[in-house]
């Protein structure tokens, strides 16, 4: 799994308008509806926040990954955005998030959704690469590490 298959440049807003939790997925799925991502904004918005609602997606170390399963998409897709300020998020570790990381994909696409998760989860583990991120002045530069972190 190559995160730069599911993740255009368009789709990285740094840094998101969004204070608090729902409006930061809610200006993702909007960046990926702006960009003709999805065919239903409002339908993966419900989707990912059912999803919120069941178990919070703010992992730790300043990451969430909110995620959800629609039919907006013939495929996986992935959007990114790095708040002005860390929001709250519930996480597992009680820190706010400093980079919120969505995913959504077709229902029948399982196995790509949990590879996605995984390869983020591994690439956010790396200390250096998420500072990095939270540093990030501009969805270029965010894009830039990604790219610099998948040719390793």
């Amino acid at each position: 799994m190559n995160i730069l298959d599911v993740l255009s440049p368009q789709a990285i807003k740094v840094p998101l308008e969004a204070t608090e939790k729902k409006a930061a997925i809610d200006e993702l799925v909007d960046l990926l509806g702006s960009n003709n991502q999805i065919t239903d904004c409002e339908g993966l918005k419900k989707a990912v926040w059912e999803r919120e609602q069941q178990r919070t997606t703010g992992i730790g170390e300043g990451l969430a990954i909110p995620h959800g399963k629609s039919s907006c998409s013939s495929k996986l897709i992935m959007a990114m955005g790095r708040p002005a300020e860390p929001i709250e998020f519930n996480s597992v570790d009680k820190k706010p998030v400093r980079l919120v990381v969505l995913l959504a994909s077709p229902p029948d696409k399982t196995t790509d959704h949990i590879q996605a998760l995984g390869k983020i989860s591994r690439l956010m583990a790396d200390k250096d690469f998420r500072e990095k991120t939270f540093a990030a002045e501009t969805a270029e530069a965010m894009y830039a590490l990604i790219e610099q972190a998948e040719k390793k």
